[in-house]
């Protein structure tokens, strides 16, 4: 039976000791599908972030055992997470000094009572979409396999030996990527024609151990000291990786 594949919900505290506001806030949160948690002291949000899983912090600054500037500031001294987290202030005054003391206390936004729910949402909203992880974009080595002293990127049709990348022919390619894909195996001419050749019009008598002089030579230039293309008398040719 087939599930359906689950979108992690954010979750969003809300502190505020106003039970009006609190109710409003969450009921704005949890209709837009965020998970909403309240709290009604600052002592009690501190345990409560300390425990994780939550994305964005509502904080209200007039508390009634700490005041929100003081749950800020402990927060941010905090090891771990929690201490990254966004945090959002309510707040009933709107005076300069208290907006640019909450903001270098760490707080990311300041919101004025009386407030739009539906402004508080597309704030945490924004919030959260600054809050997520950049994704790194791929590193030069994406899509390149190891095997010993060589590396092959298929997708690219690449192969370097030590480092060195190798300046390949199309069936120069294909010969060594035969023999990459079982390290070890002795693979006869014919089986390695079958995987490198798209017909026998462009294979003639002998034409492997023509790609495999080649090869050598390339791997030679590229430093390697013994030979890593090891020939199997009557059999076909293996490589040492």
């Amino acid at each position: 039976m087939l599930r359906a594949m689950t979108v992690p919900v954010a979750h969003v505290l809300v502190v505020e000791d106003e039970a009006a506001i609190a109710e409003t806030v969450l009921y704005a949160l949890r209709s837009e599908g965020y998970a909403a948690s309240h709290c009604l002291l600052g002592g009690e949000a501190l345990l409560r972030l300390q425990a994780g899983g939550i994305d964005v912090v509502v904080l209200d600054v007039g508390l009634p055992d700490l005041s929100g500037f003081e749950v800020c500031r402990r927060l941010r001294a905090q090891a771990g997470p929690a201490a990254q987290l966004p945090v959002i202030f309510l707040t009933a005054r709107n005076d300069e000094v208290d907006r640019v003391l909450g903001l270098e206390l760490g707080a990311d936004d300041y919101m004025t009572k009386p407030f739009s729910p539906r402004e508080l949402v597309a704030r945490v909203r924004a919030r959260l979409r600054r809050a997520a992880p950049v994704v790194a974009a791929p590193s030069a080595d994406a899509g390149w396999q190891e095997h010993g002293a060589f590396a092959i990127d298929r997708e690219g049709r690449r192969i370097r030996f030590r480092g060195h990348a190798l300046d390949l022919t199309r069936y120069e390619y294909a010969l060594l990527e035969a023999l990459l894909q079982r390290p070890g195996a002795i693979l006869s001419r014919a089986q390695l024609m079958d995987r490198g050749w798209d017909s026998s019009a462009d294979s003639a008598d002998r034409t492997v151990d023509t790609h495999v002089k080649t090869l050598r030579a390339k791997l030679r230039a590229a430093g390697a000291s013994d030979d890593p293309i090891r020939t199997h008398r009557g059999l076909g040719y293996a490589l040492e990786v």
